[in-house]
């Protein structure tokens, strides 16, 4: 008979970026290994399409009403044998009610994986009058139940340690063979600069828009945004691309030079740096932020570019937008740098370590 794990995660399979490049592609290998895995997502398909519209409140209410039951009954469901992996919560609202009853009333053990800093205030607009129901207090009790922590980088892993005696850090990983298997063309002309991300994160991009501007009084280039909604820049160069699952890493490995801009605060310190990693799969030199794990991701001037003012940003586009010998080094330095150890590849055995202490 095969181990089977059941995994409860708070969104629908193959929809939300944390889930997907953080344990998702993972789950073929481990089906591979013997192993039979079960998806429990908080969410449905429809209550996930309406979460982050404006509006929708009713609908918003009982959603989240029938996720509490289907919760229920797949916890009850749960046999002996079964392996537990909680992705950030099992509810993706409220106390942490079902980690209580998996740890202290069925006396379960479970792996809690997380890869943000979600023990902080963090939401979009359209949610905002209800966003204390997120109870972002319970992330330390998710981690304090649980037998073995996986976390995303050495911040989060600091935090969890404060709860937990048992973290092991596995960083978000790229799939260079089935997904991210594609590489930037550095003769491309004109060269394109590029930022992917969400509508709640633009914001960070407000920092190298100035540059941008002043470039293009002398530089011939496109500055290619894709998101889920279009951006409002004063930029002649800008392009906007609307993110499409089906057409993702096409249109990332259209871009040459891949920027990703921060601000030095606690939430920033705790992302995984997965914008830059998904540059460097696709060989594209990237200038970025020096902020949390893109220190550790990045060596300045080896596989890609740490900057920290507005004369920084310029040069290091200048240098990168003059030179193809220049993009073509820094990007065939990142890849090997994913390829070494950020790829499925290089970090399968943690997740597999992590499931077999279980048993």
């Amino acid at each position: 008979m095969k181990n089977r794990i059941i995994i409860f995660a708070p969104y629908p399979r193959d929809e939300a970026p944390s889930q997907r490049f953080r344990f998702e592609q993972y789950l073929e290998l481990i089906e591979k290994d013997g192993y039979e895995i079960v998806y429990a997502a908080f969410l449905s398909k429809k209550e996930w399409s309406l979460l982050y519209k404006e509006g929708y409140f009713f609908q918003k209410i009982m959603g989240v009403w029938k996720s509490f039951f289907r919760r229920w009954m797949t916890l009850f469901k749960l046999k002996k044998s079964d392996i537990i992996f909680v992705h950030r919560e099992m509810a993706h609202v409220g106390p942490p009610i079902f980690e209580w009853i998996v740890a202290k009333i069925m006396r379960r053990k479970y792996i809690y994986d997380f890869d943000d800093a979600i023990w902080l205030p963090n939401f979009s607009l359209a949610n905002s009058k209800i966003q204390g129901l997120k109870m972002y207090w319970k992330v330390k009790y998710c981690i304090k139940w649980a037998h073995t922590v996986t976390a995303g980088n050495n911040f989060l892993a600091d935090y969890a340690r404060q709860f937990n005696g048992n973290v092991n850090i596995i960083p978000t990983t790229i799939d260079l063979e089935n997904y991210h298997n594609l590489l930037t063309d550095y003769s491309h002309s004109p060269i394109v600069i590029g930022w992917t991300g969400t509508h709640t994160t633009m914001r960070y991009l407000d920092e190298i828009i100035p540059v941008l501007q002043e470039l293009e009084k002398k530089y011939d280039f496109i500055f290619q945004v894709i998101s889920n909604q279009a951006p409002k820049f004063d930029l002649k160069s800008l392009r906007f691309v609307k993110w499409n699952k089906e057409t993702e890493i096409k249109d990332l490995a259209s871009i040459q030079i891949g920027v990703m801009p921060l601000t030095e605060d606690k939430w920033s310190e705790g992302k995984c740096g997965f914008k830059a990693l998904q540059y460097m799969a696709l060989g594209i030199p990237v200038v970025i932020s020096p902020v949390g794990v893109n220190t550790k991701i990045v060596q300045d001037g080896e596989n890609g570019y740490l900057v920290t003012n507005p004369e920084e940003w310029k040069q290091r586009l200048i240098a990168l937008l003059e030179d193809k010998n220049l993009r073509e080094r820094i990007g065939e330095a990142g890849r090997k740098t994913i390829l070494d150890d950020y790829s499925v590849t290089a970090n399968y055995k943690k997740y597999i370590d992590a499931i077999e202490g279980l048993k």
